[in-house]
């Protein structure tokens, strides 16, 4: 069966050295440039900034067991008051890949992940680990109050923010009247 994986692409890494012995393992410590998108609209990780991968390979009967963590930068904006974020990430993971020659029943998951030869792309199962421990919706602090609904002002810089209530168009026709230098007196 031959590849379409590129053995010399960042994230995926050859098992060879395991030699399909169960019990076997390689512990690996790399640096791999990120790839795009890694991360949610408002959050993720840049794409080319260094993601430090700490992982532990072992042969098991029916593939890879990867186990790791992956740590990176992370820069986005408030889901509040779209202020920049700078953070880091933690993110731990743990795929079986099972050998490509392993028969598959009808009933196997579709989803499974698999080796290709001696290779395993770790790109999804970075994906799918860094986006799980992100926060649906990121924020600058936990308290953050957000922007003015009627100006957009960011209320963390001016927490006594407000606006006079609006007028109701029906009844603005009587504010003249209680406005003494709008109204005309009478002689």
């Amino acid at each position: 069966m031959s590849s379409h994986l590129d053995p010399r692409a960042p994230l995926v890494l050859d098992t060879f050295e395991l030699g399909r012995r169960p019990g076997s393992q390689l512990e690996v410590t790399l640096t791999v440039p990120a790839p795009a998108d890694l991360g949610i609209e408002l959050l993720g990780v840049p794409e080319g900034a260094e993601v430090e991968l700490d992982l532990r390979l072992e042969a098991v009967m029916e593939g890879v067991l990867v186990t790791g963590s992956a740590y990176a930068d992370l820069e986005g904006e408030c889901a509040r008051c779209l202020e920049p974020i700078h953070d880091e990430i933690e993110a731990r993971f743990q795929e079986l890949f099972v050998y490509d020659d392993e028969k598959r029943d009808a009933d196997d998951d579709e989803e499974e992940l698999r080796t290709e030869g001696d290779l395993v792309d770790l790109e999804p199962v970075l994906r799918d680990a860094v986006v799980l421990v992100l926060p649906f919706q990121p924020l600058c602090q936990d308290d953050c109050p957000g922007l003015c609904i009627d100006c957009g002002a960011r209320l963390a810089d001016d927490p006594d923010h407000t606006h006079e209530a609006p007028i109701d168009p029906r009844w603005a026709g009587l504010s003249a009247l209680q406005d003494p230098k709008t109204s005309k007196t009478e002689d």
